[in-house]
């Protein structure tokens, strides 16, 4: 098992990539050990957030929730700043919004060790972007609530939230193996909830929802089951989904992001990847992680297994122009080998490109983050032109 490389320069700054003038790429500053799952938010006042959570290593209590911030204008992002720490709970998956008014809102998942079955979800909010925050309080106090993609705003005012659910048998350990997927609809402004979950989407997680131009929804999920990004639509503002159906994409029980730009073409990060030709395999996510609780020694042989370990690279954009249909453009962001047997930081044996998050800037550019092998979270900016080059 080969070691990654020994340092990066997380030191924030933004250079012209050397063999590639049209893009532009940094590193964010942080001093954890493992650094994963970002999201970028663009603020009303063009500053560009980036929230991710970093510590020792995935489920393990001190990973804690943290942000950095690029101002508009500049070209170095901000020291990270914790914004959560609860030393019981492992505080995962965070995600921005920005409402109409100005409000900021952080929401997370924060899960007892690696049984993300104990999830909830909380949230903190702030009326100055960011420089500071309400104290922490929370949002789904259901256990076994996940959440990983951003909350859209329709046209008449509802908010979507999608969120998962990591759901297991008595006396079994989590695996994934029976997650569903379901919205989450507030008409108040995330005051109170109803819920509706997508029918058929046992191993379809991490639903990404997008409003495309005709006025229906799309979502794009991650497969658990590692063999293709699956796809889902609405036609009555969420309160109905189409059972998901495997798109041509390949997944590889990875993370996946879209959005849609402004000229109507759809933007997906993803790994071009899945397992169909993986050898090697992982028992779960976490189990790396050792626990006093040996009572969920259980085993769930009915359900159909999930597939943990298949390699996360390339990470690719693809573009659609038909809704989603179809994604005929594809460029590599950065490609390697995508090891993910381990999700270990500390001794650098972790080697994937992962969760990515994409956002267009007023400007028309592409700012994208992702995980860069579980030690860093790479930010790359691009031209929306720039997944063209070298297609046929």
């Amino acid at each position: 098992m080969k070691q990654s490389e020994t340092s990066l320069p997380i030191d924030g700054h933004i250079k012209e990539n050397k063999t590639d003038p049209a893009r532009k790429d940094a590193f964010l500053p942080t001093d954890c050990p493992q650094n994963h799952a970002a999201n970028l938010l663009e603020l009303d006042n063009g500053d560009l957030l980036c929230v991710w959570f970093g510590g020792t290593q995935e489920g393990i209590p001190d990973i804690s929730i943290y942000m950095s911030r690029l101002e508009r204008g500049s070209d170095e992002w901000t020291q990270a700043e914790k914004l959560s720490d609860d030393p019981s709970r492992s505080e995962q998956n965070p995600v921005l919004f920005q409402e109409p008014d100005g409000r900021l809102w952080l929401m997370y998942t924060a899960q007892l060790s690696g049984n993300q079955d104990t999830a909830i979800v909380r949230y903190r909010t702030s009326d100055d972007r960011g420089r500071t925050w309400s104290k922490i309080d929370t949002l789904f106090t259901e256990a076994g609530t996940f959440i990983r993609q951003p909350l859209i705003v329709l046209d008449n005012g509802d908010w979507l939230l999608p969120v998962f659910y990591c759901i297991t048998l008595p006396g079994v350990k989590w695996t994934g193996n029976r997650d569903i997927s379901a919205v989450k609809i507030s008409s108040d402004k995330g005051k109170t909830w109803e819920e509706v979950k997508v029918p058929g989407s046992t191993g379809c997680v991490h639903m990404n929802i997008e409003k495309l131009r005709d006025g229906t929804l799309l979502a794009l999920f991650r497969s658990r089951f590692a063999d293709s990004i699956y796809s889902s639509r609405s036609i009555d503002n969420g309160r109905t989904w189409s059972e998901p159906e495997p798109t041509e994409l390949p997944n590889n029980n990875s993370s996946i992001q879209f959005t849609a730009l402004q000229d109507g073409t759809l933007a997906l990060v993803y790994n071009h990847m899945n397992a169909n030709e993986t050898t090697e395999r992982r028992a779960s996510l976490y189990d790396e992680i050792e626990e006093d609780d040996d009572t969920k020694t259980g085993v769930d042989t009915e359900a159909r297994p999930a597939f943990w370990g298949a390699p996360r690279a390339p990470m690719t954009l693809a573009l659609s122009q038909d809704g989603g249909i179809t994604w005929p453009v594809k460029r590599n962001i950065e490609v390697g080998d995508g090891y993910a047997m381990t999700n270990n930081s500390k001794d650098k044996l972790n080697r994937e490109f992962s969760y990515p998050s994409i956002k267009q800037g007023k400007d028309g550019d592409l700012h994208i983050a992702f995980t860069y092998y579980r030690q860093a979270i790479k930010y790359v900016r691009v031209p929306q032109t720039w997944a063209f080059a070298g297609q046929e």
